[in-house]
C-alpha cells in the first residue's frame, strides 16, 4: 500500500516550503489590510480591466546550484501564476544580479522557458556581480474572466489537474513534466483561461513549492474553507511515493475549485489534452484539511488554530 496517511500528512507539513509561507505574514503587518481590495491569497493581482501582475524571486542557493535551471523556473512560476489566475501571459521582466559566466546560464534558461511557453521576454535588469547571485521575474497577462481564491465556496467541488508525463528530479523537488510534453506546455498553461471565461473554474492555485497540501491550505485560508481529500483520487506519475509528489512543485499542477455540476466538461477539457484530472473533494466550511483513503481520515491542518500565511481576510 506504500506510505501511510500519518506518513504522507508528517511529509506535508514538514515541507520547508510549507513553512516558508508563514513568512509572507510580515507581508500583512506592514501593509495591514486597507489596500487589499479582494484578497490576499491569490497567485497574482488584478489591476484595471483583466490585467494580472506577479512575480516571484528564485532562492538563492538554486540559482546558485543550477542558474540555467534557476531561469527557467523564474519563468515558469509566473506562468504558472498568470494561468491560475485564469489568464494568458503577454510578458515576462526579468531582474539579474550575478557574475557574468551566472547571468548567461540563467538569461539562457528564461529564454528557453519564454520559448517553450510562447511568452516573451519583453525587459529587465543587469547588474554583474561576483557575490551570491538574485534572480526575480516579473509577468504581466490577461483574463477575460479573472479566477480568485475569494470565489472558492462550500460544495464546490475540487479538482486536481497535473501533467504526468516525466520523472522527479533526484537533487530537487521538482517534477518537470515540460521535458516530456515540449511544446504543448504553451497550450496546457493556456487552458485554465478558456475554463476560467466558461464558467468552469471559478477559483484556483498553482501548486507550488509548498507542495499539494500547502498550495490547497493557502487557497482555503482565505475564506475559512476545509475539505477532505481522497489520497486514492489524486493524479499522480507511476513510481513516485506520494510523499514525494505531495510536496514536489510540478511544472504543470493546479488546484481547480468548480460549481456542483460542472466536474464532467472540466475533466473532459484537460483529458482532450492528455493531462490528468479528476475530483478529489467538495469544498466545506470546516476549516480543516484532512486526508483520506479506504475509510481512513487524517486531519493535517486545522486553519484557524494554525494560519498558513498570516495574512489578513476580508
Amino acid at each position: 500500500m506504500g506510505e501511510t496517511l500519518g506518513e504522507i500528512a508528517a511529509a506535508c507539513l514538514a515541507n520547508p516550503g510549507l513553512a516558508a509561507k508563514a513568512e509572507i505574514a510580515v507581508v500583512g503587518e506592514v501593509f495591514g489590510d486597507t489596500d487589499w481590495e479582494s484578497g490576499p491569497g491569490d497567485d497574482g493581482a488584478v489591476v484595471g480591466d483583466g490585467v494580472i501582475a506577479c512575480g516571484e524571486a528564485l532562492f538563492p542557493p538554486f540559482v546558485a546550484a543550477d542558474p540555467h535551471g534557476a531561469g527557467f523556473a523564474a519563468v515558469l512560476a509566473n506562468v504558472n501564476d498568470v494561468a491560475a489566475m485564469g489568464g494568458v501571459p503577454l510578458g515576462i521582466v526579468d531582474t539579474v544580479v550575478a557574475s557574468e559566466a551566472v547571468a548567461r546560464k540563467a538569461l539562457a534558461g528564461m529564454r528557453e522557458a519564454a520559448e517553450l511557453y510562447d511568452v516573451p521576454i519583453v525587459g529587465g535588469h543587469l547588474t554583474l556581480h561576483e557575490g551570491d547571485p538574485a534572480i526575480s521575474a516579473f509577468a504581466v497577462g490577461r483574463s477575460g474572466a479573472p479566477l480568485s481564491v475569494t470565489r472558492a465556496a462550500p460544495g464546490q467541488s475540487l479538482v486536481v489537474a497535473a501533467a504526468l508525463d516525466g520523472r522527479m528530479r533526484e537533487d530537487f523537488p521538482f517534477f518537470p513534466a515540460f521535458e516530456s510534453r515540449g511544446r504543448r506546455s504553451a497550450g496546457d498553461i493556456r487552458l485554465l483561461s478558456t475554463l476560467a471565461e466558461a464558467g468552469t473554474v471559478v477559483a484556483a492555485k498553482d501548486i507550488s513549492m509548498a507542495g499539494l497540501v500547502g498550495s490547497l491550505a493557502m487557497l482555503l485560508e482565505p475564506s475559512s474553507l476545509g475539505v477532505t481529500v481522497d489520497v486514492t483520487a489524486v493524479p499522480a506519475p507511476a513510481g513516485v511515493p506520494l510523499v514525494r509528489w505531495f510536496t514536489c512543485f510540478p511544472s504543470f499542477g493546479f488546484l481547480l475549485c468548480v460549481p456542483a455540476g460542472r466536474e464532467p466538461e472540466c475533466l473532459a477539457a484537460f483529458a482532450e489534452r492528455d493531462l490528468a484530472a479528476a475530483v478529489v473533494g467538495t469544498l466545506d466550511d470546516s476549516a480543516v484539511l484532512s486526508l483520506t483513503r479506504d475509510g481512513e481520515t487524517v486531519q493535517v491542518l486545522d486553519l484557524q488554530a494554525t494560519p498558513v500565511t498570516g495574512l489578513p481576510h476580508p
